[in-house]
């Protein structure tokens, strides 16, 4: 199975820096956060500009929120993005922002679970059908068509660590990307979307399993700690948030034992230079790849 890591980046100070500095060095992926509420980029406006800069370098949504958005909007951006940009773009989405306060920026009109998978039925047959006409109980679409197609089916992955969104990814998705789980965790979380696959006759590639993992450099911030025991109240952050390279290169080895082979990586505080985290990455992490 082919190993490849990307890294996580959305700052707007330095961005396109940062991006001609990733397709130079030959970094697989770049991979952008919905963050409203910071000097972030928007995840999708950051992977056009990253795409129009570059020639190889594959951009992703690490992860963008589904509710909220509307599926023809959604489907029309991919197809567009996917257009100028075969084989390079990457989209993940989650069914919330992780910080509270951003949450009103996406308004749902029922329970946020629901509105998620109906939105994504419908923008899968957005992305794969000449004509769609679809009637659900949050979105009633009517003779929508979008082109042109992507010359193959685009891969859509999801991110989640509780039980149900582990399903959701079984039951809907091509892939899924986690975050702050050991090893362990993440195997067993495998095995929960195989199982919900298989119940929905459904089948994702091996290679199709992935992992965000914050790289500290000067211990985990106080913040960051309390992101990790708020969502996992016996979580040991010094588990999830390795300190230094080799810390992280043991770790990495000790996911892909488990089943993942994705990776993006990121540094765990705010950097004065990416570029000098990506040469970093590109000595101390990329001779992983395969």
């Amino acid at each position: 199975m082919k190993i490849r890591l990307g890294v996580g980046y959305g700052s707007l100070d330095g961005f396109s820096e940062a991006v001609d500095h990733a397709e130079a060095i030959g970094v697989d992926s770049l991979w952008l956060s919905e963050v409203v509420f910071a000097k972030q980029v928007d995840p999708f406006i950051g992977m056009a500009h990253a795409l129009s800069r570059t020639t190889r370098l594959k951009v992703g949504t690490g992860v963008a929120v589904l509710p909220g958005r509307h599926p023809v909007h959604v489907a029309k951006q991919l197809i567009s993005l996917a257009a100028l940009n075969p084989k390079r773009v990457l989209p993940v989405f989650g069914l919330q922002p992780a910080r509270s306060p951003e949450r009103q920026a996406f308004p749902v009109a029922g329970k946020r679970s629901d509105v998620f998978d109906e939105t994504m039925r419908a923008v899968r047959l957005l992305l794969d059908k000449e004509s769609v006409s679809f009637e659900g109980r949050y979105w009633s679409i009517s003779d929508a068509s979008l082109t042109p197609k992507p010359l193959k089916p685009m891969d859509i992955w999801l991110g989640g660590s509780a039980r149900a969104g582990l399903e959701r990814v079984g039951r809907l998705a091509d892939g899924w990307l986690g975050s702050f789980l050991t090893p362990e965790q993440a195997g067993r979380a495998i095995g929960v979307i195989k199982q919900a696959a298989e119940q929905a006759g459904r089948e994702i590639e091996e290679d199709h399993y992935g992992m965000s993992i914050a790289v500290s450099s000067n211990g985990i911030p106080a913040s960051l700690v309390a992101f990790i025991t708020d969502r996992h109240a016996d979580a040991d952050p010094g588990a999830l948030v390795p300190s230094g390279w080799a810390n992280a290169r043991d770790l990495i080895h000790r996911y892909v034992d488990a089943g993942i082979t994705k990776f993006v990586i990121r540094p765990a505080t705010p950097v004065d230079d990416f570029r000098v985290f990506l040469d970093s990455f590109a000595a101390e992490l990329m001779p992983i790849e395969n």
